[in-house]
C-alpha cells in the first residue's frame, strides 16, 4: 500500500509534539534498531573479554592483540564506505538484513579459528560486515522520524551499543568458564540470525507499511523538506566525490575521525586496563565493565533527550544540537583523573570512565543526527558511511601509531600505567577539538541541496 501526504508544502504541519492517539509504530522500528545495535556490539565486544583465555592459548603479546584490533578497524573503515552506498542502493530493509546475517556468520566463525593470523582474518570479516549497522540504522531513522525526534530516536537505538557491552561481561566469561571460549563466540554470534527474521517480517518504508496510521505518516513527514519525499522507491545514489565537495560532509567526517577512536579504546582495552591496573579478570571483570556501560546507556538516551527538550522550548534544531554537543564534550574531561581517583578506590575510576563513556554516547547520538539534519534522505547512509570510515581510520592510526608502539614500550619497562594515562589525556581532549573544528566548518545550519 502506498500513501501520499495531504499536507500542502505551503502550509506544513510541524507540531511541537505529536497528536494524541496518532500511533507509535515508528518506535517499534526504533526498538528493532536498538536490538540490532545491541547484537552488533555484543559480537564485537566478545574478544576483549576472552583476551586472557586467548592470550594463554595463543601466547599473545599486547602487540599481537593490537594487530588483531587493527585488522578489525581497517576492515570496518573500508566496509563503512561500501556499506553506505550498498544500503542506499538496496534500501534499508534488504541492506540491513544482509549486513546482520553476514556479521553473524563472521562472529560464529571465530570459534573455528586456530591461529593468531586466523583471528586477524576473522576480525577483518566481522569488521567489514558490521560496518552496515550504523548507515542502515541512521537511514531508517531518517525514513521513520521527523527531525525533531531523530536525536532522541538515535540515542535510544545507539544505547544498544552499551547494552551489548553490558551483556557481554555478564555472559561471556560465564560461558567461557563453563563451556569454553569457542562457545562464547557461537552462542553470542547466533543471536543475529533471529533478528534478521524479525526484521524482514516487521520493516517496510512508511509509505508501504500497512500498520502505520495516516496521522503518524503525516507526522513523520512533517518537516518542510520532507513533503515531496514520500515516494516508495529509493532515490538514486549520490557519488562520493560529490558528497566530499560539501563542508557539511567534512564536519561530520572529521568529528567521527577524532572521537570514534575513543570509543574503540574503551571497548577493546577497558578489560585489559582493569586487569593490568587492579588485577581484575575472569568472572570478576563482569561488574566493573557492566557498570561503565550501564552509565553510558543513560548518556545515550539522555543525549538525545536534551536537544529534543531544547527544540520543544523553541530553540532551532541546529542550535539545540550544537549546544548539547559542547556540553557533552566538556563532560569527557574528568577522565584525565581516572587513575588518580582509582588510586583511592577502583570504583571511582570505573565511575569517571563511565561518565566519559556516557558523554561519548550522548555526543554520538547527536553527531549522527547532524547528517539527517543537513542531507537529503537519499544521501544519509552514504555520508554516514564516509564518517564511519573516517572513524575507523582514526582508530587504526591511534592503535598503530600510539597504542601498539606505546603499550609495547611501556609494557617492556613495567610502566603500563603511563601508557594508559597518555590515552586518557587523548580521550579527554578529542571532543572539544572535534567540536571547534565542526563549528568552524559549519557555523550555522545550512541544508545541502543535491
Amino acid at each position: 500500500m502506498q500513501r501520499t501526504s495531504t499536507t500542502s508544502p505551503s502550509t506544513p504541519q510541524n507540531p511541537v509534539q505529536p497528536p494524541d492517539k496518532m500511533g507509535k509504530y515508528r518506535w517499534t522500528i526504533c526498538s528493532l534498531l536498538f536490538f540490532a545495535t545491541t547484537i552488533n556490539y555484543l559480537d564485537r565486544a566478545v574478544i576483549a573479554l576472552l583476551k586472557p583465555y586467548l592470550t594463554e592459548e595463543f601466547s599473545w603479546t599486547s602487540g599481537d592483540y593490537a594487530d588483531i584490533e587493527i585488522a578489525f578497524k581497517f576492515a570496518y573503515a573500508l566496509g563503512m564506505v561500501g556499506a553506505g552506498q550498498l544500503i542506499d542502493r538496496l534500501g534499508t530493509k534488504m541492506g540491513y538484513a544482509l549486513a546482520t546475517f553476514l556479521w553473524s556468520v563472521a562472529a560464529v566463525g571465530h570459534a573455528f579459528v586456530a591461529s593468531t593470523f586466523g583471528f586477524a582474518v576473522a576480525r577483518a570479516f566481522l569488521g567489514v560486515t558490521e560496518a552496515g549497522n550504523f548507515p542502515a540504522a541512521i537511514k531508517a531513522t531518517a525514513e521513520w522520524f521527523p527531525k525533531k525526534e531523530r536525536a532522541f530516536a538515535t540515542g535510544i537505538f545507539n544505547s544498544g551499543s552499551n547494552v551489548g557491552a553490558i551483556i557481554a561481561p555478564l555472559t561471556v566469561p560465564l560461558i567461557a568458564e563453563t563451556l569454553g571460549w569457542k562457545w562464547a563466540f557461537i552462542l553470542t554470534g547466533s543471536i543475529g540470525f533471529i533478528w534478521v527474521v524479525v526484521w524482514l517480517m516487521m520493516y517496510e518504508l512508511p509509505a508501504r507499511q500497512a500498520r502505520l496510521t495516516k496521522a503518524e505518516f503525516d507526522y513523520i513527514h512533517s518537516d518542510v523538506d520532507d513533503l515531496a519525499a514520500v515516494s516508495v522507491k529509493t532515490d538514486a545514489k549520490v557519488p562520493w566525490l560529490k558528497l566530499l565537495g560539501f563542508r557539511q560532509t567534512w564536519a561530520f567526517v572529521i568529528g567521527k575521525f577524532l572521537t570514534d577512536p575513543v570509543w574503540w579504546f574503551y571497548l577493546f582495552w577497558l578489560p585489559d586496563f582493569l586487569d593490568k591496573q587492579y588485577g581484575i579478570r575472569g568472572l570478576d571483570i563482569m561488574w566493573p565493565v557492566a557498570l561503565v556501560y550501564t552509565i553510558s546507556s543513560v548518556g545515550s538516551v539522555g543525549g538525545g533527550w536534551v536537544p529534543l527538550k531544547f527544540i520543544q522550548m523553541g530553540w532551532p534544531v541546529f542550535r539545540a544540537r550544537k549546544t548539547s554537543m559542547l556540553v557533552y564534550a566538556i563532560l569527557v574531561l574528568p577522565i584525565v583523573f581516572a587513575q588518580e581517583l582509582g588510586s583511592i578506590n577502583m570504583w571511582l575510576a570505573v565511575m569517571v570512565i563511565g561518565l566519559a563513556a556516557a558523554a561519548h554516547q550522548a555526543w554520538s547520538a547527536n553527531i549522527f543526527t547532524t547528517v539527517s539534519d543537513m542531507f537529503p534522505k537519499k544521501a544519509v547512509a552514504s555520508v554516514t558511511g564516509l564518517g564511519g570510515m573516517a572513524g575507523g581510520l582514526g582508530g587504526i592510526l591511534l592503535s598503530a601509531l600510539v597504542q601498539k608502539r606505546m603499550f609495547v614500550y611501556y609494557e617492556s619497562i613495567n610502566q603500563l600505567e603511563t601508557a594508559y594515562f597518555i590515552m586518557f589525556l587523548i580521550c579527554g581532549g578529542a571532543y572539544l577539538l572535534a567540536w571547534f573544528i565542526m563549528h568552524t566548518l559549519v557555523p550555522r545550519m545550512k541544508p545541502v541541496n543535491i
